[in-house]
């Protein structure tokens, strides 16, 4: 069972790592009280296959001491559970910036003590927990994406990457918008291959449909913007972090436009280098 321990300073990102953990197959908590996390252990080593791997987040917010904690891994090592630390941390400097920018107020800081030096007191406290850590990440000059990657590196099986995966989703209007695009295009105003008989009950699959559609200028001229705007697009998100990015091409009935250039869209994402898969949601329901 991986069970690691996720400990580090306020603003220097524990969260996302945890976020990533949980992307990754980990059941995450957040904040659990010390004394929980013997009994915790041993409701996840009593359920093999259930719990093989998880993560406790814990951090100042439990106190201003780390006895409880210390004792907690006692148990834990006794009971024979191989937990790890991970200590997320980030420069002074940082961790001001991104306070000031958030607007959020330091666990450490009160009307009486600034938050230069509430994060250098949470420094002086977190330092035993520091020492004791297996795996140190500091965030100061990690992107969210490069963050992501340090953590797929640690603790990713194999087979997982820290790049972004695409999904592109063609559909129709008339069935209502798929409710997990993060991005929707609407091609109705292409000639639509459904008033040609021959072409009438095949798909945007087929290579009548295809060169019908991609026939026209406006077509041609559509998916040279599509494809600048996703080859700018693209990078951004995964700079931020995203994992998965779903893309939505709709038409009237899903069956003959959508389909076609959802098809030419994912062959160009490919070609980024990204994976992309196709699911053409509504192709089979005319």
């Amino acid at each position: 069972m991986d069970f690691i321990i996720v400990s580090g300073l306020s603003g220097a990102g524990k969260s996302k790592v945890a976020s990533f953990m949980e992307d990754m197959g980990f059941y995450v908590v957040d904040n659990m009280p010390a004394a929980l996390m013997p009994r915790f252990a041993e409701l996840c080593m009593a359920q093999p296959g259930r719990y093989d791997r998880v993560a406790l987040v814990t951090d100042i917010r439990g106190g201003q001491t780390f006895d409880g904690l210390f004792e907690a891994l006692e148990e834990l090592q006794k009971a024979g559970c191989d937990y790890k630390i991970l200590f997320v941390e980030a420069g002074v400097e940082t961790i001001i910036k991104r306070y000031k920018e958030t607007r959020r107020m330091h666990p450490l800081a009160s009307s009486s003590r600034s938050l230069d030096e509430a994060v250098r007191q949470e420094r002086t406290v977190l330092a035993p927990v520091r020492q004791r850590a297996e795996y140190i990440i500091d965030t100061s000059a990690l992107s969210t994406a490069k963050l992501r990657g340090e953590v797929l590196r640690l603790f990713g099986k194999g087979g997982e990457t820290p790049g972004m995966s695409v999904n592109v989703i063609s559909f129709g209007f008339k069935y209502g918008i798929p409710i997990e695009a993060d991005l929707v295009f609407d091609v109705r105003f292409l000639p639509n291959p459904f008033y040609i008989t021959q072409l009438r009950t095949q798909t945007g699959l087929d290579d009548g449909v295809y060169n019908f559609v991609f026939g026209y200028q406006q077509t041609r001229d559509f998916m040279t913007h599509l494809e600048n705007l996703m080859g700018f697009l693209l990078p951004q998100y995964e700079e931020e972090g995203k994992t998965v990015l779903v893309i939505a091409v709709g038409c009237t009935g899903g069956q003959h436009r959508s389909v076609a250039v959802t098809r030419a869209l994912a062959d160009f994402i490919r070609r980024k280098g990204y994976p992309a898969a196709e699911n053409h949601r509504d192709m089979t329901r005319a």
